[in-house]
């Protein structure tokens, strides 16, 4: 099986902590050149440091907040007019903040099309040139369980995962002849710090303990337990090489069984 990134260069997006820091060390260690993006310079200074780079690759990294849509194409346009060509997209960024649907304020849900589907188109083409002309394009959404199955108390989410998951779906068939796959990879509760800012979210509204609500999440998984970053990485390092060139226009759970549909 093909897992060799080698010479492939990859965007990395949400890159400074949780899934999208796991992600980039998996595509790393693949032999991918990671390209990090995020607004924390000095976290994703860090992390590029640190990165696998057995097969001689130069990591680097690009500090923009993805909400301000003019210098991130500056900023992305920039960076493939000097270091070339991304093969691989990890199309991350930070979920909208809990709450429910029907007292969420109209801004929220403006607000959260723009940081996510407005962003996602303006990364998207940017890079598909690139791509089409490399025959070879991989583009990987992090979006959430709720793309398959509503998560309470999650209303704008909800409604903006289903919305990335209806254009990334209708992406697959419009890119697939240029030898580009669009597949969505949905975490369940994932060890992470938005899994950190649920739970208290949680017990404040519940009145329950930190430790009770933990405990009773991890219960609701049928493995019994929360997953690593890392774990949700293997599944994109796979999506992301060869091996998984028929393999598009999915949603990929990695929740240890928590989602009921299929």
């Amino acid at each position: 099986m093909n897992l060799d990134l080698s010479g492939k260069r990859a965007l990395v997006c949400g890159a400074s902590q949780g899934l999208g820091e796991a992600c980039a060390y998996q595509l790393a260690q693949q032999g991918a050149e990671v390209v990090l993006l995020a607004r924390s310079a000095d976290k994703l200074q860090t992390l590029c440091s640190r990165l696998p780079a057995e097969h001689g690759q130069e990591h680097s990294f690009l500090a923009v907040d993805m909400q301000d849509h003019k210098t991130l194409a500056e900023v992305v346009g920039y960076e493939l007019e000097q270091g070339g060509a991304m093969h691989i997209w990890i199309n991350n960024t930070g979920g909208p903040a809990p709450g429910p649907a029907h007292t969420a304020e109209p801004q929220a849900y403006a607000e959260a099309f723009m940081q996510h589907m407005v962003s996602a188109q303006v990364l998207l083409q940017l890079l598909l040139p690139g791509m089409r002309e490399a025959q070879y394009g991989r583009i990987l959404n992090v979006l959430s369980t709720s793309v398959k199955q509503a998560i309470p108390n999650l209303g704008v989410s909800n409604t903006m995962r289903a919305a990335m998951g209806n254009w990334a779906k209708t992406l697959a068939g419009e890119l697939a002849a240029d030898g580009i796959t669009v597949n969505n990879v949905l975490p369940g509760l994932t060890r992470t710090p938005r899994l950190d800012s649920l739970i208290k979210h949680s017990a404040k509204a519940s009145g329950k303990t930190i430790e009770q609500i933990t405990q009773g999440m991890a219960a609701s998984i049928p493995v019994q337990r929360f997953a690593e970053p890392a774990e949700f990485a293997n599944a994109v390092g796979f999506l992301a090489s060869p091996a998984a060139a028929y393999i598009n226009g999915i949603n990929l759970p990695v929740d240890g069984g928590k989602t009921s549909s299929l």
